[in-house]
């Protein structure tokens, strides 16, 4: 493996723009975010993504599968560096940085034209918290579904709290950004069945889906919009032993919700 180039400086301006990439302002004006993590970036290999930059720590530098990694990036045209320990502290969200932080470039994909037999897809409604975000993410690539809709105002799948809770699967799973109406125009045409979680329902979540399945989960605080919540050919409920507890987490909600629909197929 070739020598890489040596950065030491907080002013060298990768490093900056790196760093600067925990804005959302500057995620969405770039169109890039950071992921890091050996594992992960052998997921963005295998998954066909290359990083735009990869930071490569001291530490970690030429340990398990960390050469071959630079090896693929460089010859896929990424610009690869070395980092101190220091620096590799700064550009990391962790604790203990990790050996590889990649700067990717963002893919958004558009609503599905026609959804085929067998395909779940799950849409969320001005979801605000990030590491929900990435742990749905996370269980949409585990039961093997297709990809997540984010409707209105949410939070970003590209911001660092998302992508580290997604463990890999920011890579894996479509990502389609909509506004309320031109969701509401589109399942519209849904060919199968649209479900919803509802409190206000007595129907019990385990039962048979008939595919292809649309899930709509509302936000963590206000729920489904009523709007939205019309639209759901079945509501559900998810039920709970302690009165006292009025309401699910929305990722674990979610991951229930699609291990019940996935049921029968995985």
């Amino acid at each position: 493996m070739a020598e890489l180039v040596r950065i030491t400086s907080l002013q060298n301006a990768l490093v900056k723009h790196a760093r600067s990439l925990d804005r959302r302002k500057e995620r969405k004006e770039s169109g890039q975010f950071i992921a890091e993590g050996v594992k992960v970036i052998a997921t963005a290999r295998d998954r066909g993504w290359t990083p735009d930059t990869l930071f490569v720590a001291d530490s970690e530098g030429k340990a398990g599968m960390v050469p071959s990694l630079i090896d693929w990036a460089r010859q896929a045209g990424a610009q690869c560096v070395s980092i101190n320990d220091k620096l590799a502290e700064a550009l990391s969200a962790r604790d203990n940085p990790q050996a590889l932080i990649g700067v990717f470039r963002q893919r958004w994909a558009s609503l599905p034209a026609k959804p085929t037999k067998d395909e779940v897809w799950v849409a969320l409604e001005e979801i605000r918290d990030p590491g929900n975000l990435g742990t749905i993410i996370r269980t949409i690539d585990a039961v093997g579904a297709q990809g997540v809709i984010l409707i209105g105002t949410c939070c970003d799948p590209f911001a660092r709290d998302a992508v580290r809770a997604s463990m890999g699967s920011i890579f894996s799973v479509p990502l389609i950004l909509t506004t309320r109406i031109d969701f509401l125009t589109w399942c519209s045409g849904w060919p199968g069945e649209i479900v919803a979680t509802h409190l206000k329902t007595a129907t019990d979540y385990r039962r048979t889906y008939p595919a292809p399945t649309l899930l709509v989960m509302g936000s963590e605080g206000p729920g489904l919009s009523d709007e939205l919540a019309r639209t759901a050919s079945c509501r559900v409920r998810i039920p709970m032993a302690n009165d006292a507890a009025d309401s699910l987490n929305l990722a674990v909600a979610t991951g229930v919700m699609l291990y019940e629909i996935q049921r029968t197929r995985l």
